[in-house]
């Protein structure tokens, strides 16, 4: 979620087209295409999206994109190549996270906020001109919508003061606050604790380097006159390094893992109420109704994303949960999720594949980039291994 100080939506008629036009990750050395009549500046309708393709809500909210059928160009901003922290990503959050997304002349750079403005403007038959747009975050917001790029778009929050409404809102704060990065950094950390997780066994190995290095290089750099590292990009650094040593503390990890199951018999018995409540009726049941929602979208990417690191054998795959199990079944199957997320065997494989090859397009140094090539092969040909043992043996 970006800080604070960049959930506003900002104008960005006078933004230079390098943001727009350029992939994430090129070069930046061609010269910026700055003329207003350059036909970027002049549709309202564009809706460009900057993400992660592991960000988990980089994915939620390329879910929400999906499910509602709008056209949208996507740049990946690689977070292990650090793209986030490059200039031209910075002008758009300086909060150096994804997603971010530009529609028109606003950017919008809050995970909740970008949620509510896709509901608000891209919602139903009717198209909307300077329609007053308020979106929910630490302050209440208001901008002028453009004019709806699509007819009949689903609506994915029903009307305020619907019971389904209650229900949807109830289930989209439980589920989004779930601390999905103390359950990843825990779970790459004590791979003891899941089973069948789909990272790497290196990969634990590879965050503990990290840490031991960031934690010598911070102590360096306390006692060093580093005047190119401002103070708060020190606090940043080490606020990430705490959270991620509170993240390997198993005790801390049994707790959230016990927390989660919890909520997740919630989900359950919720799932089980829908089933008496719609009893006799022909019609597909999710979990706020026969409606398919935001709650749907977002318990179907937590689940995906609890499987990835190996807890569904945990906590539905061993049948104490049948409803959950069932319903994680149906949503894989759905257009939208099979095109963002694609099978779970390979998630981890499209996210190497694109930073490797985009790395040697950067030319880097041989020696560092062959290392990474040849590094990242490698994980492709263990995950091929992996996926076709999984599948057919």
């Amino acid at each position: 979620m970006a800080t604070p100080n960049n959930v506003t939506p900002t104008n960005c008629s006078w933004w230079p087209i390098s943001a727009l036009e350029n992939d994430a990750g090129k070069s930046m050395e061609t010269e910026e295409i700055q003329d207003p009549a350059h036909p970027a500046f002049r549709s309202k309708d564009r809706l460009v999206l900057y993400h992660w393709t592991q960000s988990f809500s980089s994915q939620k909210v390329r879910l929400v994109i999906a499910e509602k059928g709008l056209p949208c160009e996507e740049r990946d901003v690689s977070m292990p190549l650090t793209e986030h922290k490059e200039p031209w990503f910075m002008r758009l959050n300086l909060g150096e996270e994804v997603p971010v997304i530009i529609h028109g002349d606003n950017i919008i750079s809050d995970y909740n906020q970008i949620i509510d403005y896709m509901e608000k403007t891209f919602t139903g038959g009717k198209t909307r001109h300077e329609a007053t747009v308020k979106v929910r975050g630490p302050r209440e917001e208001f901008f002028p919508s453009s004019r709806c790029i699509s007819e009949n778009v689903a609506q994915l929050i029903p009307e305020a003061g619907s019971l389904l409404h209650s229900r949807v809102m109830q289930y989209r704060e439980l589920l989004d606050s779930l601390p999905m990065d103390a359950y990843t950094h825990g779970c790459i950390l004590h791979p003891e604790l899941t089973t069948d997780s789909m990272i790497p066994k290196y990969a634990t190995a590879e965050i503990r380097r990290h840490l031991a290095n960031a934690s010598t290089d911070l102590l360096k750099l306390d006692h060093e006159e580093e005047p190119q590292l401002t103070e708060p990009y020190l606090s940043k650094q080490k606020k990430l390094m705490a959270k991620i040593l509170e993240h390997d503390n198993v005790n801390y990890l049994k707790k959230i893992l016990g927390e989660l199951g919890m909520g997740l018999d919630q989900i359950e018995a919720e799932l089980e109420k829908r089933k008496i409540e719609y009893q006799g009726q022909k019609c597909e049941l999710w979990l706020c109704g026969c409606v398919f929602t935001l709650a749907d979208i977002l318990l179907g990417a937590t689940l995906h994303r609890l499987k990835f690191l190996g807890l569904s054998k945990k906590y539905w795959e061993d049948g104490s949960r049948p409803n959950l199990q069932n319903f994680f079944e149906r949503i894989q199957k759905r257009f939208a999720f099979r095109k963002v997320l694609g099978d779970i065997h390979t998630t981890l494989l499209s996210a190497v594949v694109p930073n490797a090859f985009r790395l040697v397009k950067r030319k880097p140094p041989s020696f560092f980039g062959a290392s990474f090539l040849m590094g990242s092969l490698g994980g492709m040909g263990y995950f091929a291994y992996w996926y076709l043992k999984k599948k057919y043996i």
